[in-house]
């Protein structure tokens, strides 16, 4: 059993409609821990995070985090990055209005200072100060990417959950955007659960990686997830080795 469990899913199912789209799902992180979701596109990953935040009702099962009941845990607690595909860049903002909901959790019709002070500290940690004041069409989509790790950045949350928080950006934006979760997580100890298709970046910066295919296939270190074994369940195919998908032996997790 861990010492100082922070969030902890046990036996956790969630519907959508008629069909449970999440089922059997059992976890537990540790203040400051990672973990990664991994899946096949209509697997259940959204639905879980969702299931997570509170945002989808009909759910089997227990949701602990802090050592309460989801239902009773106060939403400042928590950060959160949807998908950006679904938010609509033409709302007629910028950057460091966006920010600021992650305070109200409404759009602000003038930011007060000690708003645009806290707005301006988390756009630093998130590397996005250079256009803060930028309207939200015009930012590249590294640029908005950073800009919702700001809002979700901004009440410094105790949890993070973030829904593929790099999709969209090249390699080296990529990078870039996991250094900064790895650091905010260091510096504020906050627990994160990130939904990702990308398996190296998985591999490299989790100390768990859930497996998802509706049902759990498993949940563990990066090392033991990644098995030839747990990737077919998973994907039903595989074609490299892990050697070859991860180039083991040439990187280092963490890197």
């Amino acid at each position: 059993m861990k010492e100082d469990v922070f969030l902890r899913a046990k036996n956790l199912s969630a519907r959508r409609g008629k069909y449970k789209a999440v089922e059997g799902v059992n976890f537990s992180l540790s203040r400051g821990e990672l973990l990664t979701i991994l899946g096949p596109n209509g697997g259940g990953k959204t639905t879980l995070i969702k299931a997570l935040l509170g945002l989808v009702k009909d759910v089997e099962g227990e949701i602990i985090i802090d050592g309460k009941p989801r239902e009773r845990v106060s939403p400042s607690i928590i950060g959160y990055v949807p998908q950006i595909k679904t938010m609509d860049r033409n709302f007629p903002a910028l950057a460091i209005e966006l920010i600021v909901s992650g305070l109200r959790g409404s759009w602000p019709a003038f930011v007060k200072k000690s708003e645009k002070e806290k707005a301006l500290e988390a756009a630093k940690i998130a590397g996005a100060l250079d256009f803060v004041y930028k309207p939200l069409r015009y930012l590249s989509g590294g640029q908005a990417q950073r800009a919702y790790l700001a809002r979700s950045f901004v009440r410094k949350p105790k949890l993070l959950l973030l829904d593929e928080p790099c999709s969209g950006v090249d390699q080296t934006g990529e990078k870039d955007l996991h250094r900064i979760i790895d650091r905010f997580r260091e510096e504020y100890g906050a627990t994160v659960v990130v939904v990702t298709h990308d398996w190296e970046a998985a591999y490299h910066h989790s100390d768990l990686v859930l497996l998802l295919n509706k049902k759990q296939i498993c949940c563990a270190p990066p090392d033991e997830a990644f098995s030839s074994d747990n990737l077919r369940k998973a994907f039903s195919h595989i074609g490299h080795s892990h050697k070859m998908i991860f180039g083991v032996g040439e990187n280092v997790r963490g890197s």
